[in-house]
């Protein structure tokens, strides 16, 4: 049957009330110390309650999975306790919330590594950078990643239980249910590629044991919270960070079936989103279905035509906006009612107060 960005949606358990998600976007307004989320990001959630889904932005589940500053975690009370303020602004609008959870791996930097070396499955150079504002100046900007160095065997059970606890406190936190970055070149996607996994044990070398610590991972999720509250990102074609590699459609193919054995209520497709980034070739996402029934969410400058011309094709079930539902917290009516959409500043994206975050007004507050 035709859907469109406006028909309702049975997700796991979660009844949605349209099919336009709001992506994952860092914007790093936490609290300093620790962290800790705050109510200008309950603010900024809410005015954006009205998407059918909302995926949080990613959210460390350690310390060692940090990699930017002022990014939220979920490992603290005071981390927990300030996400309940942003799942109860959110539910007080009747939004549904998804908290994505996150381990960046080597795209980190020294000052959050006791060692100074980020950990991954090999030391490999993602040749990157990440946002790290410096303790003197106080000013944010892009500085390059270290070397990493490479987890040993016996601590890849513990990263594993982070992720556990970190989906026992979203759920402590009021969220609808989690999402496992395993995308975009951060840890488990590490674990994914030959470009960033050289491991000579059971976590690396052939297909099946590149995809062990993904589904170690979303089988502890999903037995903590349950596989309907859980979905899991993935970038298939994505390359950036030193991440090519020819096996990986393949990979996540065999991954794929894996989650559909899970029950995963969803696979989120992170589509690279440049002016001349490769199109995902439909042969694809035909096989994807063949192999996951679940949910697909997709992401990726997708327009309103574009997104309805997916769904309208039985290729997606939903679609996710990030940018668009920067400037424009009421996307989802502006796109129902085909309003002009506003541009959003790209010099407030990382850091700062409410302008640029909190501020942006829905179409009929606009002078």
């Amino acid at each position: 049957m035709k859907q469109s960005l406006f028909d309702p949606l049975r997700l796991g358990v979660s009844d949605l009330s349209n099919r336009i998600a709001m992506a994952p976007m860092t914007r790093c307004r936490t609290d300093q110390p620790g962290d800790v989320p705050n109510s200008l990001m309950a603010e900024y959630y809410q005015q954006r309650a009205s998407a059918g889904l909302i995926i949080t932005e990613a959210t460390q589940i350690s310390p060692q999975g940090q990699g930017y500053s002022f990014t939220p975690g979920i490992y603290s009370p005071e981390q927990i306790a300030g996400w309940r303020g942003v799942t109860e602004a959110v539910h007080a609008a009747d939004g549904k919330i998804f908290l994505q959870l996150w381990h960046v791996g080597r795209m980190s930097h020294q000052s959050f590594h006791a060692d100074g070396k980020p950990v991954a499955p090999s030391a490999l150079s993602p040749d990157a950078q990440v946002w790290i504002v410096d303790p003197e100046s106080g000013e944010g900007g892009m500085v390059d990643c270290p070397l990493p160095r490479a987890l040993a065997l016996e601590e890849i059970p513990d990263v594993i239980e982070d992720f556990r606890k970190a989906a026992a406190n979203a759920a402590a936190a009021g969220f609808d249910g989690v999402e496992i970055h395993g995308a975009n070149g951060y840890l488990i996607d590490q674990f994914l590629r030959r470009s960033s996994n050289h491991r000579e044990d059971i976590y690396g070398g052939s297909q099946e044991n590149r995809i062990r610590f993904l589904v170690e991972v979303a089988e502890v999720v999903a037995g903590e919270i349950g596989a309907d509250r859980t979905g899991i990102r993935l970038s298939p074609f994505i390359t950036q960070r030193n991440m090519a590699d020819e096996e990986i459609i393949d990979t996540i193919l065999l991954a794929a079936a894996e989650l559909e054995r899970i029950g995963l209520a969803y696979i989120h497709l992170s589509e690279a989103d440049w002016e001349d980034a490769p199109v995902i070739p439909e042969a694809f996402r035909h096989k994807l279905r063949k192999v996951y029934r679940g949910a697909i969410i997709v992401a990726g400058k997708y327009t309103r035509e574009r997104g309805a011309e997916i769904l309208g094709r039985g290729l997606a079930d939903m679609v996710a906006y990030g940018r668009p539902f920067i400037a424009n917290p009421d996307l989802p009516r502006r796109f129902n009612e085909e309003l002009e959409l506003a541009d959003f500043d790209p010099a407030t994206l990382f850091g700062g107060t409410a302008k640029g975050y909190a501020d942006y007004l829905p179409a009929e507050q606009k002078a």
